[in-house]
């Protein structure tokens, strides 16, 4: 089952799964909301590269997961629980706003 959540008028697309009972919601869209960054693809390496930790447990904390793309086609992107986002969400700088 998916659907979209909305953050301040902003989508966060995201995936229910019946098997692991839980919800995962794409990485991308909640840094971008949270980030305000312009291109999030790099704020991830960026923010990858600052920490190690999290670089060395991304397989674990995010998932592929069979999302609707902005052009309506369905495409693998990377998604995580509520608890693989909140690790995520500990590598984000105090500065949140960020241009890239």
């Amino acid at each position: 089952m998916s659907s979209i959540k909305l953050f301040e008028s902003k989508q966060i697309r995201s995936f229910w799964n019946d098997t692991a009972q839980k919800w995962y919601f794409s990485v991308q869209d909640v840094l971008e909301v949270l980030t305000n960054s312009i291109d999030v693809k790099q704020y991830i390496k960026k923010m990858l590269s600052r920490d190690e930790i999290l670089k060395s447990n991304w397989g674990t904390i995010c998932t592929l997961v069979e999302m609707e793309a902005a052009d309506g086609k369905k495409r693998k992107i990377q998604a995580s629980d509520t608890k693989g986002l909140l690790r995520i969400v500990q590598s984000i700088p105090l500065r949140m706003t960020e241009s890239m």
